[in-house]
């Protein structure tokens, strides 16, 4: 991984900011509006902190995972540390670019509430293309938010600090968990026409050789297939059908195992290796746990 340049800390990452001065070793509040100029194109860098910008980062374009994105049109990203992005050429100049970043290092919520319940965050590991879209109303309540952070930030550090920052940055993340919620349901046409396709992708592996080649597909190998995130896609199918990725992938095993209990003549072992299992213990075990019945019994039940 040559020429990728981390940044572990809040501190070194104001060193590439000009004439900023540190408010707090482990959480920042920039305003991007204040930083016209382009860093260096092409620079590939992780950041050792989490990351929640708005609109634009700065003149340059941004290359995330796999995806060009621009953070243009009101639209909000959640990172977390670890994350490789790269800045590329503006496709034109953006005069008075607009926008804020929130930045806080792991170190300031461990032990909180919210370290506790960070990972359950999901959109941070969203894609870009899967960015949160604000409205007006929606982007006044989070730079309120953002405001009384940069305010508490302003004041001298005392033994409430930690807690009033930290209880602010859960409530902005909480309202970004409404507004998901929300974009998930006003994209519903959209949403319409990537469900048929994980449908079709579940029922084209189901029945092809790759099953008992290549195993059970992973909520990975599904999301890959129709240009999601796998946290995306298990939110998305939660939203629309009540069941995450994972327990939509084991849906269609049960369903082509049912059909494959009462339509061959396979033993319970050959049908489980046939279904990818590399145990047919595993695969009794999942069928009960799915249907409430073991395989054979759900055999001779139904013939």
């Amino acid at each position: 991984m040559s020429n990728i340049h981390h940044i572990e800390t809040i501190t070194e990452m104001y060193k590439m900011l000009p004439k900023a001065e540190v408010q707090h070793p482990l959480v920042a509040v920039v305003d991007f509006s204040s930083y016209q100029e382009q860093i260096n194109s092409g620079m590939k860098m992780t950041l050792g902190f989490y990351s929640i910008m708005f609109k634009n980062f700065c003149i340059n374009k941004m290359k995330y995972g796999q995806q060009m994105y621009d953070f243009q049109e009101g639209s909000l990203i959640c990172m977390a540390p670890r994350q490789l992005i790269t800045l590329d050429e503006p496709s034109e100049p953006i005069i008075n670019a607009t926008g804020w970043g929130l930045f806080f290092h792991p170190d300031l919520i461990r032990g909180t509430t919210l370290g506790k319940a960070i990972k359950e965050y999901s959109f941070f590991s969203y894609e870009t293309s899967e960015a949160l879209h604000l409205s007006e109303k929606e982007k006044n309540v989070l730079t309120g938010i953002i405001q009384k952070i940069d305010t508490e930030l302003q004041e001298n550090i005392d033994k409430h600090s930690q807690t009033l920052i930290v209880s602010n940055i859960e409530l902005l993340l909480n309202y970004c968990t409404r507004y998901y919620e929300r974009q998930f349901i006003t994209r519903k046409h959209v949403n319409k026409d990537l469900l048929t396709k994980v449908e079709a992708v579940l029922l084209n592996y189901m029945q092809s050789p790759e099953l008992s080649e290549k195993g059970l597909p992973t909520v990975k190998y599904l999301a890959d297939q129709v240009n999601l995130s796998p946290n995306y896609l298990s939110d998305l199918l939660k939203k629309e059908t009540g069941m995450n990725a994972q327990d939509r992938i084991h849906y269609y095993l049960i369903e082509e195992a049912k059909d494959l209990l009462l339509n061959s003549d396979l033993s319970i072992s050959e049908l489980a290796y046939k279904l990818g299992f590399a145990y047919p213990q595993y695969f009794s075990r999942l069928f009960k746990a799915k249907t409430g019945i073991l395989p054979l019994d759900y055999r001779h039940k139904n013939f």
